[in-house]
């Protein structure tokens, strides 16, 4: 539909005479020391049983609060100058808190954005899928433990028995995101909201998740509002979509209407967008700035009441790498093949075994204390943006920290101005540097990760996922960010991506991890023209398929939306 028409006309295969949930002329506030700040502003939408509603656009344009305020999670920091939110014939807004716990997490249920905020740190698996059942469904003992195994299962958790007792900070972002999913899925509700549900999965999970979520829909009839910046997920999974700018429904319409003939600017722009281009290159001389490996870390699985080691997860077996300055070694794999562990313990920051040479200094059995000098020069970039950023803090205190610990610019003016530096540099307006985290959506707050990795002008950055929040257009801006600094300082990147086509434009030099082991690395030209391994050319037929497969599950979208 052309922006000009009524955002919530959009077409789908079921009639919107019934919808299951109706989104009326919704706008939603927050307000601050500055004022009142808009952030949705008169949305609307309708999603019927078993229909899937994708909203798209780029980070902070609203998908995100729109979606939090169907369950009014966002009641006491936001408020709603306008709209109604109609679930089953009752508006939601207006739904005593009573009333409103016994839809959450039964009749309505949401797969967050950044699992490792969402899942409690002190509880088990099974404790945390378990309450779940408990309270919505009574199921305790043996039939919880039957439920949640099964849960586990259907989401593609590898030994879901022998997961059950692991804590969140055990697993990987990718595991993490799937127990999400799983507890979402745990009452077969009636709506599933799925915020970037796939954000940290690998290409061939991502694929799984995805065929998963369809079949549920077609047995539980369920519906979903999926959130998310990959246009090819839309494309394969999506009956009707709406893209959002600046808190507002620009566009509204069937997947085949909106991608195959999109009328406002700013879907186009979208559209085309793409991380392009080619690393930069690293001269013969270039310095080694880390020399790792083999590189041991196995954490220990403990069973019994004397909790005793009986056997161990080998997340990172025998790995050897070398990193040259203004060079990027990509790590690639699926989640939990040890790509993570790997970057956490070249910068020391988990327990491992073997060598690690670093600015032509062994570092493997330093101090913490004999480390901190070191951070200066080698810093990281976590995959969870909000769960690395204090929230008691300001950004512009987030940004400075790295300042204050090494002895940096030590007058608050001056620290201001690098941080505002900082801030430009990742796309940011400094303007905003006294706001805190939850005032930023998922994409700003990793952009704000990465200005602080590099306010020290460190010479080797972790980036563990950096874009994987990141809507289309970011990615290429980002992408394009990492390359300028890399060529302007010389910097070193270890890359850590599911995003195969990101790791094509960024890296030099790619390992292929899975299992803990490297079963493949190379020049990145050469691992992305001829694979070797057959599980590598799984990753890349999963990755550079998905869009021709799209294009068909588009058109058979459209088969079943009237003209």
């Amino acid at each position: 539909m052309s922006p000009g028409r009524p955002a919530g006309t959009v077409s789908r295969a079921v009639p919107m005479t019934d919808p299951l949930l109706s989104i009326q002329d919704l706008s939603v506030a927050f307000r601050s020391s500055e004022g009142e700040t808009l952030a949705v502003d008169r949305v609307s939408f309708s999603i019927a049983p078993g229909d899937t509603l994708a909203l798209v656009g780029e980070s902070g344009s609203g998908k995100s609060v729109t979606a939090l305020s169907i369950l009014r999670l966002l009641d006491g920091a936001a408020h709603h100058p306008s709209g109604k939110i109609v679930f089953k014939g009752r508006d939601l807004l207006q739904l005593p808190e009573r009333d409103l716990r016994k839809v959450r997490g039964a009749d309505i249920t949401m797969v967050f954005q950044e699992p490792m905020t969402s899942l409690n740190p002190l509880h088990s698996i099974q404790r945390q899928i378990g309450e779940v059942l408990q309270l919505h469904r009574g199921l305790t003992g043996k039939k919880a433990r039957a439920r949640i195994l099964e849960l586990l299962d259907l989401v593609g958790i590898r030994d879901a028995e022998r997961r059950l007792g692991a804590y969140p900070h055990e697993l990987s972002g990718g595991q993490r995101q799937r127990v999400m999913i799983a507890m979402a899925l745990a009452c077969e509700p009636d709506l599933l909201v799925a915020d970037e549900p796939t954000t940290a999965l690998d290409v061939t999970v991502q694929a799984q998740i995805l065929t998963l979520l369809a079949d549920l829909q077609k047995r539980l009839g369920m519906a979903m509002l999926f959130i998310t910046h990959d246009l090819g997920i839309v494309r394969r999974i999506a009956t009707s979509v709406c893209v959002m700018l600046r808190g507002r429904i620009v566009e509204a319409g069937s997947v085949a209407e909106v991608f195959d003939r999109p009328q406002h600017e700013y879907t186009q722009r979208l559209l085309a967008s793409e991380p392009t281009g080619r690393a930069n290159p690293v001269g013969l001389r270039a310095e080694m700035l880390v020399d790792a490996g083999p590189i041991k870390v196995w954490f220990p699985i403990k069973q019994g009441l004397l909790r005793r080691t009986t056997d161990h997860v080998k997340a990172v077996d025998g790995v050897s790498l070398v990193v040259r300055q203004g060079e990027t070694v990509g790590v690639v794999g699926e989640s939990g093949s040890g790509k993570t562990t790997l970057g956490l313990a070249l910068l020391r920051l988990t327990v491992s075994e073997g060598p690690i040479v670093f600015l032509g200094k062994p570092i493997e059995a330093l101090t913490p204390r004999a480390m901190r000098p070191l951070r200066r020069d080698m810093q990281v970039v976590f995959q969870d943006p909000y769960g690395s950023l204090s929230p008691r803090m300001s950004i512009a205190d987030i940004v400075a920290e790295g300042l204050v610990v090494q002895g940096q610019a030590k007058s608050r003016t001056e620290r201001r101005a690098i941080v505002a530096k900082a801030l430009t540099d990742v796309g940011l307006d400094p303007a905003a540097m006294d706001r805190y985290p939850h005032e930023f959506s998922g994409g700003q707050r990793q952009r704000i990760a990465i200005a602080r990795a590099i306010v020290l002008n460190p010479r080797f950055v972790v980036l563990d996922e950096p874009t994987s929040a990141l809507d289309r257009s970011v990615q290429a801006q980002i992408v394009t960010l990492l390359r300028d600094l890399q060529r302007e300082r010389g910097l070193a990147y270890l890359f850590i991506s599911h995003d195969l086509k990101v790791v094509r434009a960024l890296a030099n030099y790619v390992l292929v991890m899975q299992n803990g082991r490297v079963v493949e690395e190379g020049p990145t030209a050469e691992i992305f023209a001829d694979p070797k391994t057959e599980y590598t050319r799984t990753l890349f037929a999963a990755a550079f398929d998905m869009e021709a497969e799209s294009v068909d599950d588009a058109s058979a979208h459209a088969d079943a939306v009237p003209a």
